[in-house]
């Protein structure tokens, strides 16, 4: 049996990440920073793949771009917290601005 951390999930365990941006520079930054920290990162270039992701996988955080072509980051965050198993998952919501 294995211990178990503060979130239930067993401590050998990683913690998972979806990362959510229609940039794979962005998404290949987030997944430099957080792999090293212990972080599994799952990628997603849009929202239906987000939302298949969270479906797919016990996601445990969730970085999500605001500005996506097809369906923005405000819809696919709404998604997320209209459905009952997934509605307790942390959502950062992230950007940039072009500073040019």
């Amino acid at each position: 049996m294995r211990a178990e951390g503060d979130a239930g999930r067993a401590v050998d365990e990683e913690a998972q990440v979806l990362a959510v941006d229609d940039e794979p520079v962005n998404l290949d930054f987030l997944q430099a920073v957080l792999e090293p920290e212990g972080w599994l990162v799952i990628r997603a270039e849009d929202g239906e793949e987000a939302l298949r992701a969270m479906v797919e996988h016990a996601v445990d955080l969730v970085l999500l771009d605001i500005l996506m072509p097809g369906m923005d980051g405000v819809e696919v965050c709404r998604r997320i917290k209209d459905n009952p198993r997934t509605a307790l998952v942390p959502v950062v919501m992230v950007t940039a601005l072009d500073s040019t």
